[in-house]
């Protein structure tokens, strides 16, 4: 399917700017529908096709010889505005805590910086765990899910949340002990 994509002659930069539109597009959605438990039926499947789509661009972009810098700024920040703008409507379902999803977008943000910041130092780029970029989507699309079929998150949600959150630091300080640890 690469090949096919490539033989086109879509970019890996026009899939990433593509999977952004969509997540962005998704997020507007949710903003203006929230209310509506059936629109949380959608964001499982666009976290599945955006994980999809950023596999593609990669793809492309290795084995087609498309790597380019302008093409690794826009991975890295195309992802993080992805999630922000998928994750932040969050804030207005009923049941979650609003200030626990701007705290889960903020330090997931600082996560994916901390993981850039392995190549600054002249170690790799870091992806470690726990609460890695794919661990949110599955999280999101799970509550996702949930909401679509009517499961309220009154009170249980905000204990998950406050687990992200802690994950999510935990995730921090794993991959600063980790790219510290590949230099020394």
């Amino acid at each position: 399917m690469v090949r096919k994509i490539a033989n086109w002659g879509v970019t890996p930069n026009q899939v990433t700017l593509f999977a952004l539109a969509l997540s962005i597009a998704t997020g507007v959605l949710l903003f203006f529908y929230h209310e509506q438990t059936i629109v949380f039926a959608i964001i499982p499947v666009i976290l599945f096709v955006r994980m999809a789509l950023n596999a593609i661009d990669g793809m492309l972009a290795r084995e087609h010889d498309q790597k380019t810098p302008l093409g690794n700024i826009l991975n890295e920040l195309g992802d993080v505005v992805a999630d922000a703008a998928m994750y932040l409507p969050f804030a207005y379902v009923v049941g979650v805590n609003p200030i626990l999803i701007v705290l889960i977008v903020l330090f997931s943000i600082i996560s994916e910086m901390t993981g850039i910041l392995g190549e600054v130092i002249g170690a790799s780029r870091r992806y470690d765990g726990p609460m890695g970029k794919s661990d949110r989507a599955f999280l999101f699309g799970l509550l996702s899910l949930l909401l679509a079929i009517g499961v309220s998150l009154q009170g249980w949600g905000t204990y998950l949340l406050g687990l992200v959150l802690i994950l999510l630091f935990a995730n921090i300080g794993n991959r600063i002990y980790q790219a510290l640890k590949e230099i020394a």
